[in-house]
Order: C-alpha cells, then sequence, then structure tokens
C-alpha cells in the first residue's frame, strides 16, 4: 500500500499528462480531456495508473499494483491551458496545477510545478457487445 501512495503521490507531482507544441493562446477543447487516459510505464511491480475525466469537473484516478485496484476520487479545473486536479487518496488531499502542453484526441501532454513533463495516452474503448 506505500507503493501506491507514493505512485499517485508522483503523479499528482509530476503531472498526469504529455508533451508537444501547444501554444498559450490556443483555446483547448475542454471536450477533449473527457474518458479514460493511461500512464504508460507509471512505476516498477506492474504498476498501471488511468486516470478518468467526467463531466463537471469530476475524476478519478486508479492505481493498478500487482492486480490490486486503489481508486481516488479527485475533480478538476481547466482555465486556458492550465489543469488544476485534486485528487484525495487515503484521507489525504493532493493538488497539482499543470499546464496542457499538448492535447489530441488520443494524447495528453503536461508539465508539472518542476518542468517534468508526462504522457497520458487515450483508453480506447471496448467494443460493446450486441
Amino acid at each position: 500500500m506505500r507503493y501506491v501512495m507514493r505512485s499517485v503521490v508522483a503523479v499528482v507531482a509530476c503531472g498526469v499528462v504529455v508533451a508537444g507544441g501547444w501554444a498559450a493562446d490556443e483555446p483547448i477543447d475542454a471536450k477533449k480531456l473527457l474518458g479514460q487516459w493511461e500512464l504508460p510505464k507509471a512505476g516498477p511491480n506492474d504498476t498501471q495508473m488511468i486516470v478518468e475525466m467526467m463531466e463537471k469537473g469530476k475524476l478519478t484516478m486508479t492505481v493498478m499494483v500487482k492486480g490490486q485496484a486503489e481508486r481516488c476520487p479527485g475533480t478538476y479545473k481547466l482555465t486556458g491551458n492550465k489543469l488544476e486536479i485534486e485528487v484525495t487518496f487515503m484521507g489525504q488531499t493532493l493538488q497539482e496545477t499543470l499546464t496542457i502542453v499538448k492535447l489530441t484526441d488520443t494524447e495528453l501532454v503536461t508539465k508539472d510545478s518542476k518542468g517534468i513533463e508526462e504522457t497520458l495516452k487515450r483508453v480506447k474503448e471496448k467494443n460493446k457487445s450486441r
């Protein structure tokens, strides 16, 4: 469980997304944020992290370590190219403001306050059975 906590803190602190060439004056389509985003290679020990951005500024961060999932509720707010994220994990509230560097239909790149960039890939929807 200690590793899960470190993973969540690291992802929130490092940012939750990727890098590209985003001009600060270009508007960001907030609807492109909606959906599930996966952080590849989030850490050792088979750690997987998925962030689901929902309408009305809600998000859920799910950290999978060795087959165990830990869900962390949170919120986000987009102002210009700044993405403010707040996540609650094990009674602690973690906050970070990220700069969106790149946002496409398949990739989200952010930079945190320390200048560290992270890239998230959109999780493809599985085909629903008919």
